[in-house]
């Protein structure tokens, strides 16, 4: 099985939104073309599709986020990391997390984060076997829907 893997285009929206779906079922899901021709033209991040036979089977989001604590290094949180179902357990992912590594390594990456649901198990057998550990810092969410609406206050001027 010869996989491509390859920056996101407008046109793979729909084959996103599908992809989405089986990753969180929601009615919420829109996956825009806009957005996505947006998204290939930023270099602070890379939204990955694993391509086979001209079918998009995969997927994974990575933001390289800029970080203070070691000189100009960045770091890399991967996010919607999903195989097509009917693909999985046949190595794609496998494929995928060593693009996903291979990108980071390029960009000079301090470290790859990367959340997953609870529920997720197979996944997270597919994590750990790729290097990635569980064990050294947990991941907190907080989602749009139960976030209160505050009365922001500017933070004073530094120094005072």
């Amino acid at each position: 099985m010869t996989l491509l893997f390859r920056r996101a285009t407008p046109a793979d929206a729909d084959a996103l939104a599908g992809l989405y779906q089986q990753l969180a079922a929601s009615p919420q899901i829109q996956v825009c073309p806009q957005h996505l021709a947006r998204l290939a033209a930023d270099t602070q991040q890379t939204l990955l599709v694993a391509e086979l036979s001209g079918k998009v089977i995969g997927t994974a989001h990575i933001h390289y986020c800029q970080d203070a604590m070691f000189g100009q290094q960045p770091f890399a949180v991967i996010e919607n990391l999903v195989v097509d179902i009917t693909h999985r357990s046949q190595g794609v992912g496998r494929q995928l997390m060593q693009t996903i590594e291979a990108h980071c390594v390029a960009r000079d990456c301090s470290k790859m984060l990367l959340s997953s649901g609870q529920q997720r198990t197979a996944a997270h057998a597919l994590f750990r076997a790729v290097g990635l550990d569980p064990t050294s810092k947990y991941a907190f969410v907080k989602y749009r829907r139960h976030m209160q609406a505050r009365n922001t206050t500017e933070y004073p001027p530094h120094g005072q």
